[in-house]
């Protein structure tokens, strides 16, 4: 038998075997496959059952009227798009649900969407979605198949009137746009809005909020989204989605030993398991293409002649085409890589030698230049970072604060260098962080404070820059704070690109930590709770009440500390700028489940918004549920409704709901 002709014998023996096993069925050479502008490969199909796999049958219609050119493929209801054999993804357009103010009803006109892939080979991109919730006033949900609790997730997109000139193209960071993942394998998505969150009060400048699942490559914000129709207009009222798909819900491994139903039937084939939930799919070898599901050598897996293709299989040579691949080499006379840059021509011993003392001469000289070039740069460099940190010292309103510290001589404050906070914390060192908030990142720190060796360093995120030259002066205000139940500022370090801020070192944990996780009841007695509930209020009151009034804007219990004795430590703020009661905050920050309603809608921070965040750490003291469930059901509404039903009592935490103790509480 002539060589050339063995992989022929071997390819028509195996597609023997397949046949005789019961391989699977492949398609009629008269199926359809193409409909309008879109291809339709097998496993695909449209028409007959025999022409597409199980699960992947489409349906062509014409639903404008206009004959042949408004052909489109679909699934049940939804468009396709495209379909790719190499990504194993298909493209399909999905509606945008909204929620608009009716001017005739004076009611909120809402369009929800779902979309219901469930016992089928289709799962949404978890890699090339995001949920995306388009609005000034808007809080939507994204939830799986019949609301069953194994996935939910919501968004919010917050802005005021104020706010609409300073949107910006392209940014969806939660002021009029947020976005959120999915998770892997979903298959069923509902989307609905909060009905507490409408635009009955904003219709004027914000009647709309729009909410959708789609590819994010396709999504652009545009300043107008926000404060008109033209989200939901401009798209026609959808947008692409990714879909992966998947053959069956077996690995390879399982699949390949089913001969009556392994997909992957081309010879020159080969599988590969789903990224996104059970199954695979099916690719051509490297050094061929086509379609690996079709077992036709003309249609399946084909060799690929990269001598035909020099711009995407470059060869400088002799190029030579082979069964999955291709052989690249100089012509006799040249040496040289032919696969990467051009052949060169054999050069007499002589000339190589003098060739090479001369690259080795220039190679000496490149190196002592280079070493040269090293030491000047490394004197640069120290340079630069001596002036960048004397340039934060000055932005930060460090001369100020030296300025004040030398008046005030008794001040108990300190300033740390750059290299002091870098050698405390081995260089920010991820394995020191013991904390991260809203604020910045917290670190354990050795060897600043005489007194106790350990510390905490905070790290703050930037800062207003038109408050930087305000910030030291802000800092000796907070320094001034002296109370035993408020975290003591020790000092900082102004040298950084922002603030790095030194409190002193709190051991025990925080009260989230006792309430929702410690596993002894003994620690967590009505005693102990009213305790540690007296010392944070009487703190946050100090705070109030100082001369210069702070207010935290960040109250929970993950923000109060706990000394050895069990003692309460208010913490987390410093970093945040303070505030009199006439300024206002442009963005929500604090914790969901513990924002002061009154601030979400107006962003004015006051020591009203404390007290409403106290309030509900006193409601997780007795209750012992969070501030917020997984099912995002505020503990605030549950207390409401307890109250309403006179059911206080069943709310109160088992641990400490005898006799006692509940007449005590309502004792007034």
């Amino acid at each position: 038998m002539q060589p050339h002709l063995l992989p022929a014998v071997l390819w028509l023996a195996a597609t023997a075997v397949l046949l005789a096993a019961g391989a699977v069925r492949q398609p009629s050479s008269n199926c359809q496959r193409k409909c309008g502008e879109v291809d339709i490969p097998y496993p695909f199909g449209i028409g007959p059952d025999d022409c597409a796999m199980p699960g992947f049958i489409l349906r062509c219609d014409n639903t404008s009227g206009v004959p042949f050119v408004s052909f489109k493929p679909y699934v049940n209801h939804v468009d396709v798009l495209n379909i790719s054999l190499l990504q194993g993804q298909a493209r399909m357009l999905s509606a945008i649900s909204s929620s608009c103010y009716n001017t005739t009803s004076k009611l909120m006109d809402y369009f929800d969407w779902s979309l219901n892939f469930t016992n089928t080979p289709y799962r949404f991109s978890s890699t090339e979605n995001t949920f995306t919730v388009i609005g000034c006033q808007s809080l939507a949900y994204i939830r799986d198949y019949d609301n069953n609790g194994k996935y939910m997730s919501g968004c919010v997109a917050m802005c005021q009137k104020s706010d609409v000139t300073t949107f910006t193209n392209d940014s969806c960071s939660g002021i009029g746009c947020c976005q959120t993942a999915i998770p892997k394998g979903l298959q069923y998505y509902r989307v609905w809005f909060d009905e507490n969150f409408n635009t009955t009060q904003i219709y004027n400048f914000s009647a709309c909020t729009y909410a959708v699942l789609t590819d994010s490559s396709d999504f652009h914000f545009q300043m107008s989204y926000a404060t008109s129709k033209d989200f939901n207009t401009s798209n026609n009222g959808r947008l692409p989605l990714s879909v992966d798909w998947a053959i069956g819900k077996e690995t390879c491994e399982v699949a390949g030993k089913k001969l009556d139903s392994y997909a992957c039937v081309s010879k020159n084939s080969e599988c590969v398991d789903s990224s996104n939930g059970p199954g695979y799919i099916c690719h051509c070898s490297v050094g061929y293409y086509g379609n690996p599901y079709l077992q036709d050598p003309a249609q399946g897996c084909i060799d690929i002649d990269e001598c035909k293709d020099p711009n995407n299989y470059p060869c400088h040579g002799r190029c030579h085409n082979k069964e999955g691949g291709f052989d690249c080499f100089c012509p006799p006379g040249t040496r040289g890589n032919a696969t990467i840059g051009p052949c060169s021509k054999v050069v007499a011993k002589q000339v190589q030698i003098a060739i090479g003392i001369c690259t080795i001469v220039f190679f000496v000289l490149i190196i002592l230049l280079g070493l040269q070039w090293v030491k000047h740069n490394q004197r640069i460099m120290r340079q630069n970072l001596i002036s960048k940190k004397d340039a934060y010292f000055r932005q930060h309103g460090g001369q100020l604060l030296v300025d004040m510290m030398k008046i005030e001589n008794n001040i108990n404050f300190k300033l740390y260098c750059h290299e002091e906070i870098e050698l405390a914390t081995n260089n920010f060192d991820d394995k020191e962080i013991i904390g991260r908030g809203g604020q910045g990142t917290v670190y354990k720190g050795y060897d600043l404070d005489p007194d106790n060796n350990l510390v905490a360093i905070k790290k703050c995120k930037r800062i207003d820059e038109n408050r930087m030259t305000e910030f030291g002066q802000e800092l000796l205000i907070l320094s001034r704070v002296t109370h035993k139940n408020i975290v003591k500022l020790l000092g900082c370090s102004l040298h950084f690109e922002a603030p790095v801020l030194v409190y002193e070192f709190v051991p025990n944990k925080t009260l989230h930590y006792l309430i929702h996780v410690h596993d002894e009841p003994s620690m967590r007695t009505l005693e102990i709770r009213l305790k540690i509930a007296s010392e944070s209020a009487t703190a946050l009151a100090y705070l109030h009440t100082h001369k210069h009034p702070i207010f935290h804007g960040d109250v929970k219990s993950a923000n109060i500390l706990l000394a050895h004795d069990l003692s309460a430590k208010v913490s987390d703020f410093g970093c945040s700028m303070i505030r009199s009661t006439e300024e206002n905050l442009h963005g929500v920050k604090g914790t969901m489940g513990y924002l002061d309603p009154e601030y979400l809608l107006n962003f004015n921070l006051t020591d009203k918004s404390d007290v409403y965040s106290f309030g509900v750490v006193l409601l997780e003291l007795i209750t012992r549920r969070r501030a917020l469930s997984k099912d995002k059901e505020s503990l605030v509404s549950v207390f409401k409704d307890a109250v309403k039903e006179d059911k206080l009592v069943e709310l109160l935490d088992p641990e400490i709901a005898d006799h006692d103790n509940i007449e005590g509480l309502n004792t007034p």
